[in-house]
Parts: C-alpha cells; structure tokens; sequence
C-alpha cells in the first residue's frame, strides 16, 4: 500500500483505484491466495519467496537484497562497491536520516530522505523526530549501530497494532539527551531539526488480541475493515493482515 500523509493517513492501493483504501473501513474485504509467487525483482514466478519477497537467485544478487538492506553499517556503496553499482548509487549514495520514532517505546531507524514520512507511516510510528542527517547509508547506518546502545531498532508490532502509546516519550529530550553520550566524531552528522512530526491512522476499533493472517497457511479470509495502521489491515474478530509481508503473492480482492 502506498500512503500519503494527512489527519489521518490516506493509504492507496492499485487494487482500488478510485478511492482510498480508507473509504472501505466497515466493509467487508475477501482475500483470496491464488497460489502463485512472483519475484518482486524479476518478476518470474517461483515456487518460494526469500526475503522480502525474491526468488533464490535474486535473493543471492540483486542489490535490493543485499545484507546492508537490512543493516545499513555494512554498506559499502561509498566506496564503490556493491550488486548494483547503479541501482546502489542512485539509492543507497544519498542523503539519509537516522530517526527516532515512539510507540510504546523508543525505536531508532534508518532511511533515505526521499522515503520521509513514507518509511515512518509503514512502521505505524506514532511521532517521529530526527536524529541525524547524513550524505550515504553507510553514515546513517554507523548512527545507527552507536543508538542501539540505548534503543531498539525493532517495532513491536502487537503492541504497535493495539496503539499502546507511551505519551510520557519526549523525542526532543531523548534525542538531546543521547547526543551527549554519542562517540565526538558522529556529533558532525547531528540534525538541529526538533520538529516532531505525529501521525493518527484511520482506525475504528483496535484488537484486543493479534490473530495474524498468513496467506501460507489459510489461502482465502473474509472480514469486516476496522483499520489500517503501518502496513497492516486490522479486521474484525482481531484480525490482522501484514500487506508488506505478502509482497510477491498473487491475490484476488472483492470488497
């Protein structure tokens, strides 16, 4: 699902085209897994997805794959090297932003700057500040590995989806708190940007508990719309359907 930020967030998909997916909160959704797996790179079918969605050989050479994907620190793109010097260069050698986001806790991340605010909506973020601005991943992500000292770079996503919210979180005094107790070389790369930037989701009812769908395991669902937050459908019964995890899988929609 694509987002665009507003009071609350409007999420769009192309299997609705006309209106947001927001406009089906209430209604019935059915889900329905065709069987059918395509690589998210190539775009062939395969028989098993890796990652976030490739088949075997992409998993093992596309720069879309690549272990600083997910660990940003091991990046090597500044110095030429990587899968895809191009892809690479034009992704991963640009400004990024080291970020701390609040739910029920204190997360740090990493992203491009271009991907603002849309990285921190798919987290289902409830405020944001950010920490530090930097000219390539590789920066961003040596931030990144000194924060973890002090915070989490995981989203809790149960209790994320039950909007436990810990307003007591202030992004400002965190931030200027953990500056000082940063390494001196990696003060050069500090943003004085304090802006804090807050999202609300177009949710009706949050779950009490987390039942996840899994596509893997059940191939069709029908339920009632209460929500999207993050990249997750919320449904009735507490129901929920990570969007993002079933990149790749052929599906039929009726709503």
């Amino acid at each position: 699902m694509q987002s665009t930020f507003s009071n609350p967030v409007i999420y769009h998909a192309d299997w609705i085209s006309n209106e947001p997916v927001n406009s089906l909160l209430g209604n019935t959704l059915s889900i329905k897994f065709t069987g059918n797996l395509f690589c998210q790179v190539c775009n062939k079918q395969s028989k098993k997805l890796f990652g976030e969605a490739f088949c075997f050989s992409c998993f093992n050479t596309s720069a879309q794959a690549a272990p600083c994907i997910l660990r940003p620190e091991l990046c090597q793109a500044h110095l030429g090297i990587g899968r895809d010097l191009e892809w690479e260069d034009k992704n991963h050698n640009q400004p990024h932003v080291v970020y701390l986001a609040a739910t029920d806790k204190v997360k740090v991340g990493v992203t491009r700057n271009t991907q603002i605010p849309t990285r921190w909506i798919d987290q289902g973020a409830s405020s944001v500040i950010v920490f530090a601005e930097t000219t390539n991943r590789y920066e961003a992500g040596i931030i990144e590995v000194a924060l973890k000292e002090f915070y989490t770079d995981k989203t809790n996503y149960k209790t994320m989806l039950q909007n436990n919210i810990d307003e007591s979180i202030d992004l400002i005094e965190e931030k200027w708190t953990t500056v000082d107790n940063l390494p001196s070389d990696l003060s050069q790369f500090i943003s004085e940007n304090d802006a804090v930037t807050t999202f609300s989701y177009p949710v009706q009812h949050y779950p009490l508990s987390i039942q996840v769908l899994s596509l893997e395991k059940q191939n069709s669902f029908s339920g009632i719309l209460r929500g999207i937050k993050g990249q997750y459908l919320i449904f009735d019964n507490d129901i929920v359907f990570n969007v993002r995890r079933h990149a790749g899988f052929e599906v039929e929609i009726d709503f």
